[in-house]
């Protein structure tokens, strides 16, 4: 039977080491970021996506199987890492709450200027959601800022659908989830993740089923919220069980090093999507099979570049300056 956790005074997080990366995480993030991509392309290229009052196949399938279904995941992993940043920053500094201020103060400059090439962008709401709510919620209790959490997933839910309106409820339960420790527990969840697994799936088919009874209407309804909702739960807890397989050990050093380099990558996609995407006439088309193509080689040319860059250097370029910034000190790159 597990104990609880000890906590400590400062900031309210369970006790874990302070060290390493945990690689089940940035798995997590590079999976992530690749269903991101094949929604971002879409709308950066502004396609067309409904022609003569019929959804087109592809852009179909992606409603049913990747948009709101990898953001809501990455939005949690991104309150994962601010409280796995502030737990491991009150073992080195005094005032650890400055330290994530800075942090997301920098990254709010970096989303802002990232608007400008891809309106409505997540990085700015993340850091400006960052400083209004989860630094004054990261003094609360962490069952309360679960609960907080959770509640402000359900209800926006509940009433219109998916959207922004999800990311608050979502920074809020990915940090409860940091300060209950879970991220050092997956290793112990074996069993939980199957139950989990199970119960998403179940529900992902009954929701999907939901949502095809609009289709032209997905991603504005409250089925598509609750479709994306269970399949990110499902896609999250099957893929930490795959990662525990041959087979997953086998692709898992990728996916790990897609996602240490999360920000690099989300931020390069977009600059590779906007200078080749015009390039390639999908500005305002309905080429969605060269949409795939340019979807797969991206992801291609980062996963070859992540794994070539991670070998020789401790950070990823943007990951290195935002620590850099973060901790207004020299970090050693190498």
């Amino acid at each position: 039977m597990m104990t609880a956790p000890a906590v400590t005074g400062r900031t309210g997080f369970a006790q874990s080491s302070s060290g390493p990366r945990i690689g089940q995480l940035d798995a997590l993030r590079g999976f992530a970021l690749g269903g991101i991509l094949l929604v971002n392309i879409g709308q950066i290229m502004h396609m067309a996506d409904i022609v003569d009052l019929r959804k087109l196949p592809i852009p179909h399938v992606l409603d049913l199987t990747a948009h709101q279904r990898f953001f809501p995941l990455f939005s949690l992993l991104f309150g994962v890492g601010f409280g796995i940043f502030l737990q491991r920053a009150q073992t080195r500094a005094p005032r650890p709450r400055l330290l994530l201020l800075r942090r997301l103060a920098a990254l709010a400059v970096l989303g802002a200027a990232h608007h400008w090439l891809q309106p409505g962008e997540a990085l700015l709401g993340y850091a400006l959601i960052g400083i209004v709510v989860l630094l004054p919620l990261s003094w609360a209790p962490r069952w309360m800022n679960l609960a907080i959490g959770l509640a402000a997933i359900v209800v926006p839910t509940a009433l219109f659908g998916s959207g922004f309106l999800l990311v608050p409820g979502l920074l809020v339960t990915g940090f409860a989830l940091a300060q209950l420790g879970l991220p050092n527990a997956l290793d112990r969840l074996g069993p939980h993740l199957l139950a989990v697994f199970v119960l998403a799936a179940a529900g992902s088919v009954a929701a999907l089923l939901w949502q095809e009874q609009d289709p032209l209407n997905a991603g504005f309804t409250v089925s598509s919220g609750v479709a994306g909702l269970t399949m990110a739960l499902a896609y999250a807890t099957g893929l930490l069980l795959i990662l525990r397989t041959p087979v997953g050990r086998w692709f898992a050093p990728t996916l790990e090093a897609l996602g240490r380099m999360a920000l690099t990558n989300y931020i390069t996609a977009t600059l590779l999507i906007v200078s080749f995407g015009p390039l390639l006439g999908l500005k305002g088309s309905s080429a969605w099979p060269t949409m795939l193509g340019l979807a797969v080689a991206i992801l291609a040319v980062q996963a070859l570049w992540s794994r070539w860059w991670l070998a020789r250097f401790r950070y990823g370029p943007l990951e290195w300056a935002w620590r850099r910034v973060t901790w207004w000190r020299r970090v050693d790159l190498r």
